[in-house]
């Protein structure tokens, strides 16, 4: 297994070797934003699931964060973020398209727009909380991977991958809810919304750590890379 560094890896920018370190990242983004997106219309529905209370968002956004550490321990923080970004503008394009489409007058005889303002209907305030929960939870997620990395030298994936989610679920969990609940939900229903989807979340996280090994290692393989974010520039809004 080769292990590159930044050095390494930005001087093969071009033939055979850069093809394949490319080869399965466009995927693993697709997969990326559509969950995101699809995770972003569930939650306007809160769910009660035995002692969970929680938005139905909940039962896919768990896996972005899979996706952020496959793409953070694979490529490394500087694809990750690439893909965190274009996640970011995704969402907001769909939130955009939607708004629109909720102010724009209907059809004569089409009856469903307080249906469709329920379910579709984006308020500025969700609108906020989820994006900048998004980019603080998905950036301290990676950005944690990435040094725990380097401190393990590369071992205990497991202690990574779970370590990561369970700082950048809460920041995004904690976040996300007081900016579009506070003062809206009671404060105990509050309380439990944020505490079941924290733990519901690092829950999936931890169910699903050994398919994570197996993408993880089986993309290390085909992709004959391994990459360690030495002398890396964290800076979410760093352009270099």
């Amino acid at each position: 297994m080769k292990r590159k560094n930044n050095l390494k890896i930005k001087e093969k920018s071009n033939g055979q070797d850069s093809k394949q370190i490319e080869s399965y990242f466009a995927y693993i983004v697709a997969l990326f934003v559509s969950f995101l997106l699809i995770s972003n219309i569930a939650s306007t529905k809160i769910l009660s699931l035995w002692i969970f209370t929680f938005d139905g968002g909940t039962l896919l956004f768990p896996l972005t964060y899979i996706f952020g550490d496959i793409l953070t321990e694979v490529y490394g923080f500087k694809k990750a973020k690439k893909a965190i970004w274009i996640g970011f503008f995704c969402a907001a394009l769909m939130t955009i398209i939607f708004a629109i489409v909720q102010y724009l007058p209907a059809a004569a005889g089409w009856e469903n727009q307080t249906a469709f303002e329920l379910i579709l209907g984006m308020t500025p305030r969700i609108v906020i909380a989820s994006l900048i929960a998004y980019l603080a939870g998905a950036f301290t997620n990676s950005i944690v991977l990435a040094k725990m990395k380097l401190i393990t030298k590369g071992k205990y994936l497991w202690s990574r991958t779970i370590g990561s989610t369970v700082v950048g679920e809460g920041i995004d969990t904690i976040i996300f809810c007081t900016i579009a609940f506070l003062g809206i939900l009671p404060i105990e229903l509050l309380i439990a919304v944020i505490i079941s989807n924290y733990f519901f979340k690092v829950g999936v996280e931890i169910i699903f750590t050994p398919l994570t090994y197996k993408i993880i290692n089986w993309l290390k393989r085909k992709e004959q890379i391994d990459y360690f974010d030495k002398n890396t520039n964290f800076n979410p809004f760093g352009l270099k």
